[in-house]
């Protein structure tokens, strides 16, 4: 059987497994027990009751977040020569076309977290997707990042604005920032992803919509939220 450590004794003696907690308490416990020597991330996992196979009951959006991610956002702008000033204006980290899709394609380069383009470019763009598409990087106009409104979609996606999905087994996975975060930060931040998911309860969805709620930094283990709060408006 293996030993627990010193620092992981600690950990668990601080907080209940089959305990369900509120939100407040949650975050202000994985602050606690997160016991690394670096930044580490604030994720949230929501399990839904949807069946993501029927696209009738996907569940896929984007939100901005209050306080942000935390992480410096990459964006490459793959756009047309006269939106290039723009696109750098707004903080773009990449920007041009032709030779980025071109190093995308030979190189399999994917040094960046976001792409954003616009719909006259889409045909050059649309032949990365066997790229970009498995690591969730492929543009898509319901995001946003498909859009004739480069520099403000670039504000946007460095302010904190996120995009998720319901994977194949009915959880969205996301974060909401960091533990350098104070409480509040990451209880809005939280609170702003909950009531967007909420907002984009499918209609065919039957019974419990959202099902379960665990909060978990980098390294640490899950909590679970109690589901009678998960009811309320947050």
């Amino acid at each position: 059987m293996t030993q627990l450590t010193k620092k992981k004794k600690q950990i668990l003696e601080k907080f209940d497994k089959s305990k369900q907690y509120t939100l407040e308490e949650a975050v202000k416990l994985v602050k606690e027990i997160t016991n690394v020597n670096f930044d580490a991330s604030v994720d949230m996992d929501v399990r839904l009751g949807v069946d993501p196979r029927k696209p009738n009951q996907m569940v896929r959006g984007v939100v901005t977040l209050p306080h942000g991610t935390g992480k410096e956002t990459r964006v490459l702008a793959l756009c047309s020569a006269d939106k290039e000033e723009e696109a750098k204006e707004a903080g773009a980290d990449y920007v041009g076309l032709d030779e980025y899709v071109q190093k995308i394609k030979d190189e399999g380069w994917t040094d960046f977290d976001v792409v954003i383009t616009q719909p006259s470019v889409m045909p050059k763009v649309g032949q990365l997707g066997k790229i970009l598409g498995p690591r969730g990087l492929m543009p898509n106009p319901k995001s946003g990042t498909v859009t004739d409104n480069i520099g403000e979609a670039i504000k946007e996606v460095k302010k904190g604005k996120i995009d998720f999905k319901v994977d194949k087994t009915g959880i969205i996975h996301t974060s909401v920032g960091k533990v350098s975060f104070t409480e509040q930060q990451l209880m809005d931040n939280a609170k702003e992803l909950l009531n967007t998911i909420r907002k984009l309860k499918p209609t065919a969805a039957k019974g419990t919509y959202i099902k379960s709620v665990t909060l978990s930094s980098t390294m640490s283990p899950g909590i679970k939220l109690d589901p009678s709060y998960l009811r309320k408006s947050t």
